[in-house]
């Protein structure tokens, strides 16, 4: 296991992001797909969202290395129609595969109303609100999602059945901020039980289940054996069985056991399948109106009665839109976890990032 700082570093946005774009330079990938990953990555970063943010390069750079990922290769769009494509992403960089996608999905909503691309033969593509919130920020309503290897069991099984399977969907507002959620169809993230382990720290007694389908809090053979349960029981469930027909079955992509994991060292490729949706929400009603719309929903339901001892209510995304806030006037301070995952990926590389981490 790689040494963890004690301690965080508040880094530049713009600085974090050129070691991005040299890491993967010398890796081999073009200056798009470096870019528009660095983008997706950092931008994650200043959410606060830190375990699919930068944290993850240096994996998806280990993929490149081993040959199940391909610097050279750029995504092809198989088979469309006026508001749909299915794409081969050739195992491209997936995050700057993720990026085009979502654009060509608006693309093809501004033509029909409602786009809908799915994408097979791809990987890891980060976190799946940042493509949602890229619809939004085109005056879109968004929706990313993407299929996993499986690591979830269901109710009424013990073992591995399906993949965490993350869904977001994002929405623009006027006055007010956008409305976005982004969350994993299990009850927390893998990444979030990897970093745990990365730190040494507890995790609930409700994330994970051992051999015989019983709740455990003992991560020390996860992936292995334990696994992890969906979010909210049978509600989990159905919301991961929809993203894997959406993203893989619909797609020509690897379903369910025929995906293989990203982060474990496999020879045979990840072959993830990942869908995005975006609605031309002008199309529907006049963009004015929707944003005034949206804007007294929000104001509804954050004047709602307080509970005792709450001195406010959050909108889906406003404490993640308040930290880039925050990140982007003062900097990200990055936890130990990525500051250890960033400074492992400069050696991999060959960059001395000594500069960039300071307390």
């Amino acid at each position: 296991m790689e040494s963890v700082p004690l301690m965080g570093a508040r880094v530049a946005p713009d600085d974090l992001t050129q070691l991005c774009i040299e890491a993967m330079r010398l890796t081999g990938l073009n200056e798009e797909d470096a870019r528009l990953t660095a983008e997706v990555l950092v931008t994650t970063d200043t959410l606060g969202t830190f375990t699919h943010g930068t944290r993850q390069l240096r994996g998806l750079l280990k993929n490149f290395r081993s040959g199940r990922l391909h610097a050279a290769a750029h995504e092809a769009i198989v088979a469309e129609g006026p508001a749909w494509a299915i794409v081969d992403a050739h195992y491209a960089m997936p995050p700057a595969v993720s990026y085009r996608c979502m654009q060509l999905a608006m693309r093809k909503a501004k033509a029909s109303g409602i786009g809908y691309v799915g994408v097979r033969h791809s990987s890891h593509y980060g976190a799946a609100g940042f493509y949602a919130n890229l619809a939004a920020r085109g005056d879109m309503f968004g929706l990313s999602m993407c299929n996993v290897d499986p690591c979830m069991t269901v109710p009424g099984s013990k073992g591995r059945v399906l993949g965490t399977n993350p869904i977001a969907y994002a929405a623009p507002a006027g006055e007010e901020k956008p409305v976005y959620l982004d969350v994993a169809t299990s009850a927390v993230a893998a990444t979030k039980i990897y970093a745990a382990k990365a730190l040494g720290q507890p995790i609930p007694g409700n994330w994970l289940v051992d051999e015989d389908g019983l709740p455990t809090s003992d991560y020390s053979n996860f992936p292995e054996k334990a696994v992890q349960v969906p979010m909210a029981g049978h509600k989990g469930y159905g919301l991961a069985v929809m993203v894997e027909i959406l993203t893989a079955v619909l797609t020509g992509a690897a379903v369910m056991s025929g995906v293989s994991s990203w982060v474990l060292d496999s020879p045979n490729p990840t072959d993830e399948g990942h869908a995005f949706i975006a609605i031309d929400i002008g199309q529907i009603m006049p963009l004015g109106e929707f944003k005034s719309r949206m804007d007294g929903m929000i104001r509804e339901i954050k004047s709602a009665p307080l509970a005792k001892g709450a001195d406010r209510i959050y909108l889906p995304g406003e404490i993640e839109l308040e930290r880039q806030e925050t990140a982007l006037a003062q900097g990200i301070v990055l936890p130990p976890d990525v500051v250890a995952s960033l400074r492992g990926l400069a050696e991999d590389v060959g960059l001395d990032a000594a500069s960039l981490f300071k307390a």
